[in-house]
């Protein structure tokens, strides 16, 4: 039988709790689980692809099952390049359903021989996402239950503060 991989893409701007969940997840369903970082130019990351890529390793903690990698273009053609049968996508809300649903059917027309698979966040992670982890970090805001350690201690060399985070 087969190696059978999955392919994990995301922005990861900064890798969370939540992504680590589904990624653990994944991980028992799957051999192997790509994490791609996407190099996305119209967006503008707080960190650079180099350091998402180093904060998910450093967060993973040396996990046999997961690779690090950067893509940019379109999923599948990435997924295809792995050798990802399967393309896995978090939800914590059903507006995410909506979203995904949508990129889903585009990627299923694009190369119907990759799934896509949806898992659905635990219930501690359901709030937490990299775009409000930022904000309530840069607002005085404590994170350190929502992101691994090494994305806290990057998130405070970020934004400075009087170490009263």
């Amino acid at each position: 039988m087969s190696e059978r991989i999955a392919l994990y893409p995301g922005s990861f701007d900064p890798m969370t709790r939540g992504h680590l969940d589904i990624l653990e997840r994944a991980c028992l369903i799957f051999d192997r689980v790509v994490v791609a970082v996407l190099e996305n130019p119209s967006k503008s990351p707080l960190f650079t692809t180099e350091e998402r890529v180093e904060l998910i390793r450093a967060s993973i903690d040396g996990d046999g099952c997961v690779e690090v990698g950067t893509f940019a273009g379109l999923t599948v053609d990435y997924a295809r390049q792995v050798g990802a049968v399967a393309i896995v996508r978090g939800l914590r809300v059903t507006s995410d359903f909506e979203n995904e649903f949508q990129m889903t059917l585009m990627n299923r027309r694009l190369n119907p021989d990759i799934h896509t698979v949806f898992l659905m966040t635990s219930f501690s992670n359901v709030f937490i996402s990299s775009s409000i982890i930022k904000e309530v970090f840069r607002l005085g805001g404590t994170i350190d239950d929502a992101v691994p350690p090494a994305c806290a201690e990057a998130l405070r060399r970020k934004y400075p503060t009087d170490g009263q985070r």
